[in-house]
C-alpha cells in the first residue's frame, strides 16, 4: 500500500515535470511571452498618449509664450524698418556710424564701397537684407568694426569675409598713405520682422 502511494506521487511529480517542460518549450515562447510583450507595449503607448495629451492641454500657454518671445525678438532682434529699401539704408547708416566711432575722421579706417546685394532668395518668413561692404582699415580698426557690427541690436551678421593684407593703404580724404593695414570685404545683413501674413502661412504649413 505504501509503495502504491509512493508510485502515485512519483507519477504525479513526473507528470508535473513533463507539463512544466511542455509549458517552457511551447506555451511560454508562443503565448505567454508575446502576451507580456503586448502588455508592455500597451503600457508604453498609454504613457506616451498621456504625455501627448498633457502637451496638447498646454498648447494655448505654449502658443502665448511663443508669441511673447517672438514679439520680444522682433523688437530687439529684427530690423525695425518695414521694407527692404528702408532696411538697406538703415544698414548703411549703421555701418557708417560704427566706422565713424571706431575711426573718427577716417584716420585709420574708411568705407570704400557699400552696395545692396541683389538677387536675394525669395522672401519666406524671415526676409534677409544684405549690403556688400568693402573697407580699408588698420588691423585693430578692422577687429573693432566687425565686433561692433556683430554686437549690435538689432542683430546684424557678417558673412563671406575676405581680408587681404596691404603694405600700404590709402584712406579717402587723407593724402598720406598708412603703413600696413587690410583690404576687407564682407556681406553685412539682417532680417526684416516677419509679417503677419508670413506667420499665418508658416502656421498653415506646420
Amino acid at each position: 500500500m505504501l509503495r502504491a502511494d509512493r508510485d502515485r506521487w512519483l507519477a504525479l511529480a513526473l507528470l508535473l515535470a513533463v507539463l512544466g517542460l511542455l509549458y517552457l518549450l511551447f506555451l511560454h515562447p508562443w503565448f505567454t511571452r508575446p502576451l507580456h510583450e503586448a502588455d508592455a507595449r500597451i503600457a508604453e503607448l498609454q504613457a506616451r498618449d498621456a504625455r501627448v495629451r498633457a502637451l496638447l492641454a498646454q498648447a494655448p500657454q505654449i502658443q502665448q509664450r511663443l508669441a511673447e518671445l517672438d514679439a520680444r525678438g522682433s523688437a530687439t532682434g529684427f530690423l525695425a524698418e518695414p521694407t527692404a529699401e528702408l532696411a538697406t539704408a538703415a544698414l548703411i547708416q549703421q555701418l557708417e556710424r560704427v566706422v565713424g566711432e571706431v575711426s573718427p575722421g577716417n584716420r585709420g579706417c574708411a568705407i570704400t564701397n557699400r552696395a545692396p546685394l541683389t538677387g536675394e532668395p525669395p522672401p519666406g518668413r524671415y526676409r534677409r537684407v544684405t549690403v556688400q561692404v568693402r573697407l580699408r582699415c588698420g588691423n585693430a580698426e578692422t577687429l573693432a568694426v566687425l565686433h561692433a557690427l556683430e554686437s549690435a541690436r538689432p542683430y546684424l551678421f557678417v558673412d563671406v569675409v575676405s581680408i587681404t593684407a596691404q603694405r600700404y593703404f590709402a584712406i579717402p580724404g587723407n593724402n598720406l598713405p598708412q603703413e600696413g593695414g587690410l583690404d576687407v570685404s564682407f556681406d553685412l545683413y539682417g532680417y526684416l520682422r516677419p509679417s503677419p501674413a508670413a506667420n499665418n502661412a508658416e502656421a498653415a504649413r506646420g
